[in-house]
């Protein structure tokens, strides 16, 4: 098996790496936090440069589609890049106008990028359907977890276009897998951000990060991230089938919240302030685990896929 990057993968992470570096990062998502604001800027950004069509396009698929994913959240962009360009696309065969929001027809809670999306992908039992959102729809829900958050009336959860059979299996799949795709890049920089902090601050005259304790610690972050790193992958690579998405989702909630502990535990005081880079990803984090059921949902679906309903 090749765990390599083709020669177009690594082309396509270079190129929304470069634009990355223009258009987000931990200020810009900082500052776009304050006022509760979606970053309109990247998004057209993102989308002018193809990258919106990413899974359905002729060269490219899902994988890409997920590693795409990967480094804006890595790069801590405020946009719903998952749901519009690997979710969406994937469920309803199509690409639907962006941005575009995920919820569950239930859940008369806050959504994720609801005040800004243009579109509502919803999860009801086992049909999906597709509904055009407004701002009228919608009632802003200021968030501290560092992205922008709306309230969607029950009349905008309850119509649209009913896709087909076995569509809400499909969208369950693909929005874990998402789920599990974002907290892969969150956790990934919440980790580089924790590593480059210890090997700055010293106490009793050396690097805290040279302390073997903190070293044992660090590497029981990195492991389970890469853990997640290759299911997330093979999911994505493989459709994400409905075993594969549940047990990779189970997988990335639970390291979220092991790295969100690990990396603000071993910052120290300053990992707690908003002065430092890192409350940017385990806020966000700490999000994810709350979607689409929550981190232990996941979990149970990978129980009953494997073994049935409890009697």
């Amino acid at each position: 098996m090749d765990f390599e990057l083709s020669d177009d993968q690594r082309a396509v992470l270079e190129a929304v790496d470069a634009l990355l570096a223009r258009h987000a990062g931990p200020a810009r998502a900082i500052e776009l936090a304050a006022k509760s604001a979606y970053d309109a800027a990247l998004d057209t950004a993102l989308d002018e440069a193809g990258f919106d069509g990413i899974a359905l396009a002729e060269e490219t698929g899902a994988l890409e589609a997920a590693l795409v994913t990967e480094r804006v959240a890595g790069a801590a962009g405020t946009v719903a890049f998952a749901a519009t360009a690997l979710v969406a696309p994937l469920v309803a065969g199509r690409a639907l106008p962006g941005p575009v929001a995920l919820v569950r027809a239930a859940a008369d809670g806050p959504i994720r990028f609801a005040a800004s999306a243009r579109t509502l992908l919803v999860l009801d039992g086992e049909r999906a359907r597709i509904a055009p959102l407004s701002a009228a729809d919608v009632t802003p829900v200021h968030s501290n977890f560092g992205y922008p958050f709306g309230r969607i009336s029950a009349a905008a959860r309850a119509r649209g276009e009913t896709l087909g059979p076995a569509s809400g299996e499909r969208l369950l799949a693909w929005w874990r897998v998402a789920l599990a795709v974002e907290a892969l890049g969150a956790m990934d920089a919440a980790l580089r951000l924790t590593v480059r902090y210890l090997t700055q601050r010293e106490q009793f005259g050396r690097p805290i990060g040279s302390f073997q304790a903190v070293q044992h610690r660090l590497a029981e972050c990195a492991v389970q991230i890469e853990g997640v790193r290759w299911l997330v992958y093979e999911a994505a690579a493989q459709g994400a089938r409905t075993e594969a998405a549940a047990c990779v989702a189970g997988l990335a909630l639970a390291a979220a919240g092991h790295v969100h502990r690990e990396t603000h535990q071993l910052s120290g005081a300053i990992g707690y302030t908003t002065e430092h880079e890192l409350h940017v990803f385990s806020l966000r984090l700490l999000a994810l685990r709350l979607e689409c059921g929550g981190a232990g949902e996941p979990l149970r679906a990978l129980a009953r896929e494997r073994w049935g309903a409890p009697a």
